[in-house]
């Protein structure tokens, strides 16, 4: 019987740690503790000067859609890490992809 190598054996552990972290730690900082609304109490806040919807869809699906909410910017995908720095922190943000 031919020995398994212990290279082997670190592999199987990461894949195993990356199980956990993905079943485990992954759901607790995810979209859980993103606050939610439906499209009615999105439609009350359309005409707030408060509030920033911005449009998470890639440049070429918001090209060709006809359906943009009312007021919406489209985000560029590069642009989320500085999402904090782009809008006052008083704002509310609302971030949608259809």
């Amino acid at each position: 019987m031919e020995r398994i190598k212990p290279s082997i054996y670190s592999g199987l552990a990461m894949f195993i740690a990356g199980i956990v972290f993905f079943c485990v730690v992954s759901p607790a900082l995810g979209a859980d503790d993103v606050p939610r609304m439906d499209k009615d109490e999105l439609k009350a806040l359309l005409d707030n000067p408060d509030v920033v919807i911005l449009d998470a869809r890639t440049s070429s699906d918001w090209n060709k859609s006809e359906n943009k909410i009312k007021g919406a910017h489209r985000l560029d995908q590069s642009n989320w890490q500085n999402l904090e720095t782009m809008y006052p922190k008083e704002k509310t943000i609302v971030v949608y992809c259809s």
